[in-house]
């Protein structure tokens, strides 16, 4: 008899362990990184907290953006090296290599995932990396030169599933997306867009994309001056509504999802200490 209640006190406490194991939140890239050999992770006092079911988004600069998780993960696109004076090892950081502002070819080593936007020379990359809280994904697209060279999938347009959102980044976009890229890509509730006018798209195909995506969200990037981004706000003005945000930070829930598309335009700031 005692040994069948002994056995029957062991089985409770393995299916009540068991409980608290699956109802533990997902493991994510900065325990990963605490545990490394020689790695001290510092997740910075000046980020703050996000609210639950919440993306935070920061222009750093040119096409590099800090994503930024409730439960603290730390994503930047178009990732260099630099993200400014606070300092930050990002969970995940995503490369396009068109130009040398849109990677670096040492990032640091203690990055626990660092997603290029090529593969080896015309054949694309596919990345769809599950972190729990964030799901990452890519569709590729092709690099093409002023002298038609061409690249096929040599970039990336990366895609961050959280919060009930979709985020996506167009990277350094060289072409419109054709039907299949566009099923790939899917409904984009925020989409960060660049909009110099030449480098990447002309404006009159850029506004034909961001028109047909339909997100709620549009954030111009990659802009050189502010004629350009002038040119791409009057360009957009008829369907989109023109928001200002006056800072290089957004926060953006799915309650928060303006019912007209807006253009919400942030000022890059690096990261710095308050």
């Amino acid at each position: 008899m005692l040994r069948i209640l002994t056995t029957m006190m062991l089985l409770s406490c393995a299916t009540t362990i068991q409980a608290q194991v699956s109802e533990r939140t997902p493991s994510h890239c900065i325990a990963l990184a605490e545990k490394t050999p020689g790695i001290e992770y510092i997740v910075p006092a000046a980020l703050g907290p996000v609210d639950e079911e919440t993306v935070r988004i920061h222009y750093i600069t040119h096409a590099s953006f800090l994503v930024r998780s409730h439960g603290g993960l730390n994503m930047v696109t178009d990732y260099t090296g630099y993200t400014g004076t606070l300092p930050l090892i990002p969970d995940v950081v995503t490369m396009n290599h068109a130009h040398d502002t849109h990677w670096t070819a040492f990032p640091d080593p203690a990055i626990p995932h660092v997603l290029p936007g090529w593969g080896e020379f015309g054949q694309g990359i596919d990345h769809r990396l599950d972190l729990g809280e964030v799901l990452i994904r890519n569709v590729s697209t092709d690099i093409r030169s002023q002298f038609s060279g061409i690249e096929k999938e040599g970039n990336s347009i990366f895609i961050f599933e959280l919060a009930g959102l979709c985020v996506g980044h167009l990277g350094h976009l060289h072409h419109e997306p054709d039907a299949e890229q566009y099923a790939a890509i899917g409904r984009l509730d925020i989409v960060m867009a660049p909009v110099d006018g030449g480098f990447t798209l002309d404006l009159p195909t850029m506004t034909r994309v961001l028109k047909r995506l339909r997100s709620s969200v549009v954030i111009p990037m990659h802009w050189f001056s502010l004629f350009a981004l002038d040119e791409f706000l009057a360009g957009m003005s008829d369907e989109f509504a023109v928001v200002e945000v006056g800072g290089p930070s957004l926060e953006m829930s799915l309650d928060r999802l303006p019912s007209r598309p807006t253009i919400m335009v942030l000022r890059p700031a690096f990261l710095s200490e308050p």
